[in-house]
């Protein structure tokens, strides 16, 4: 008899699933997305004006091209304000050429003269205009379509009196000629992605509709004069926060584990950072170490300094630096505590007891008992700080500016919000998504359970 699949384990995990998928997965594979991936790179040439015909090759963009010819396409509703477009309209006109026959067709705007519009305000009729030079034929050529190149299906002499049936906007497609990896490359282009020069026999692709991998958003990022900087502060902060805070953080924890009346007190007065905005504990540092702050008015009634002292300026970067390490060690060491109160009270008390049984110390209980059990939790608590040293924004922003001293954080937003260039900006979320990943791994590899390091 086979045994019926239980789904719902299934069933209920699926949400979650989906969650993920929608709200991390996929705006994480976006930005890495963004951060190596030109959507304009390059621009595919087609055999025919339509771009449904087939492709005949793909030119890069910036590439130095020929104009061999023009044809206009209606053009479509959502291209209108597209850069670079080019466009051309066309009248649907009636009217009686020299001999009085009947001619019907189209004929482009420039060559008509409108004298008439409708209730609406659109042409109803007008005149032909008279073509200038003493060596070209005087008369106007009606089209069957509204394309030079279609079918003449007559000619309308200067000054012929024409009603106005319909109009139509047309999208130039220019015939091109270039160069890609040295091959000659020969197809239709729409004019959106074509920068034409002021001959009209030449221009450049301007941008293309296809895109492809490249670097040079990571080496923008790189060549960004603020990169090195913020990448070597943010390296920094995490090389001065997280073992200061871990250290502060099992003290803080072995305080809330002794059996001591009240000792409750000490995880709410511990925790109380817990409540607080990163923005706001850094305006509370910013009141601390600013010129006229806390910490000048204490020193000064103290005697110890005669004049306000100015910490956080240009010229002073290391009292930044030392600001925003306070402030984020008093912010942030409260979610330490947490995980190693969590990871204390999992700990057997018969075991606690047998070591102090055996005459441990204090600090042999926690070099050989505490510490070593404590390895899980310690490696979710690593995790989690490097995670969150590494989004530090708010603190740095309000203490410095974000200028003075600066981070990847800060520079990623930057990128996004000052100078509107997400791909870049994506590129600064891929790197601290990369320290990120890299750290977990180390955490994982060397911060390990006697079990695990054995498995």
């Amino acid at each position: 008899m086979n045994k019926r699949r239980n789904w719902a384990p299934f069933l209920l995990i699926l949400p979650s699933i989906v969650y993920l998928a929608i709200f991390f997965a996929w705006p994480m594979f976006r930005a890495l997305t963004l951060a190596v991936w030109d959507e304009t790179a390059v621009l595919r040439v087609h055999e025919a004006a339509d771009a449904d015909s087939a492709v005949a090759g793909s030119l890069p963009r910036g590439t130095q091209v020929a104009i061999l010819g023009q044809q206009g396409n209606e053009l479509e509703i959502d291209a209108a304000g597209v850069t670079n477009l080019k466009t051309e309209r066309w009248f649907a006109v009636r009217g009686e050429d020299a001999a009085g026959q009947p001619v019907e067709g189209w004929a482009q705007e420039t060559r008509i003269r409108v004298r008439e519009q409708d209730a609406s305000g659109a042409p109803a009729a007008g005149t032909v205009r008279r073509k200038l030079g003493s060596d070209v034929d005087p008369r106007t050529e009606i089209y069957a379509e509204a394309s030079i190149a279609s079918t003449v299906v007559g000619r309308l002499e200067p000054n012929a009196v024409v009603t106005i049936a319909g109009q139509t906007l047309l999208e130039l497609w220019y015939l091109i000629r270039g160069e890609a990896a040295g091959e000659p490359v020969e197809g239709w282009a729409q004019s959106r992605y074509i920068q034409l020069y002021s001959d009209g026999e030449s221009g450049r692709i301007d941008r293309g509709n296809a895109g492809e991998l490249t670097m040079r958003y990571i080496q923008a990022m790189v060549n960004d004069r603020f990169f090195w900087p913020a990448f070597w502060t943010t390296l920094l902060l995490m090389v001065l926060i997280i073992p200061v805070q871990f250290v502060l953080a099992i003290i803080m924890a072995l305080i809330i584990q002794q059996q001591l009346k009240g000792n409750t007190i000490f995880l709410y007065i511990f925790a109380i950072a817990l409540g607080v905005s990163d923005l706001a504990v850094g305006i509370v540092w910013y009141a601390v170490f600013t010129q006229y702050g806390y910490l000048n008015s204490i020193l000064q009634g103290l005697g110890l300094i005669a004049a306000p002292i100015a910490y956080l300026t240009a010229d002073t970067r290391h009292w930044i630096i030392i600001a925003i390490w306070l402030a984020e060690i008093w912010r942030a060491t409260a979610i330490v505590m947490v995980v190693v109160v969590s990871g204390l009270q999992a700990i057997p008390t018969e075991v606690l007891e047998a070591a102090d049984l055996f005459g441990a110390g204090l600090w042999k209980r926690v070099r050989y008992v505490i510490l070593p059990m404590l390895r899980p939790s310690l490696q979710v608590a690593l995790i989690l700080r490097t995670i969150l040293a590494l989004q530090v924004f708010a603190v740095v922003i309000a203490l410095s500016g974000g200028d003075i001293v600066t981070v990847l954080a800060n520079e990623a937003y930057r990128q996004y919000y000052d100078l509107r260039n997400i791909n870049v900006a994506a590129a600064y979320s891929g790197l601290i998504l990369l320290i990120s990943m890299i750290s977990a791994i180390f955490y994982l590899r060397t911060v390990r359970s006697n079990e695990e390091a054995q498995g």
